[in-house]
């Protein structure tokens, strides 16, 4: 349907012009933003990863500071500082990767976000800023872990592709 031909069928449905007008005008803005959803949550995924990422590659540029860190400043439960160390740095570089690429996005945002809760309940000195951006990262990875990855992702590209395997006739 064409856009003068839904208007015409709008106003014809309705009676009032300005109630015709409105409604049109909220219908193109919506499909307007429809369009743009994919690249708002391309967005979301990579500011976020973008974040987690630098924290990882901080930790590997100075190991020592690292390791004295998980030692001295975080109380991380059960395991070794080494351990955690090593497996906090591993999740904030993979993990980003993964959402950043939208592969296993929901599982890589379901990480981040228990890391992140993890990291707020480990380090006790943290200031009041510091709880709020840990704040603002869990919330910003709840879009990824409760919309999906959207669109522009590789997990989007691997189900296009699954569903158009399976509807393939298959040779027997």
């Amino acid at each position: 349907m064409t856009h003068s031909n839904a208007h015409r069928a709008i106003s014809a449905s309705t009676g009032s012009p300005l109630f015709t007008r409105t409604l049109y005008w909220t219908q193109q803005c919506t499909h307007g933003l429809n369009l743009l959803s994919p690249a708002v949550s391309l967005l979301f995924r990579f500011w976020i990863a973008a974040i987690f990422w630098k924290a990882g590659m901080a930790k590997i540029a100075s190991w020592d500071a690292t390791l004295y860190l998980f030692t001295y400043e975080y109380s991380v439960p059960v395991l070794s500082p080494q351990l955690a160390a090593w497996l906090g740095t591993g999740v904030e570089l993979l993990m980003p990767v993964l959402l950043a690429l939208g592969l296993a996005t929901r599982f890589s945002a379901l990480t981040l976000f228990l890391f992140n809760i993890i990291a707020v309940l480990s380090y006790p000195s943290l200031n009041e800023v510091g709880i709020q951006h840990h704040q603002y990262w869990g919330l910003m990875l709840l879009v990824p872990l409760f919309y999906g990855p959207g669109l522009f992702s590789l997990d989007a590209l691997i189900q296009r592709y699954l569903r158009a395997r399976s509807a393939m006739p298959q040779d027997r």
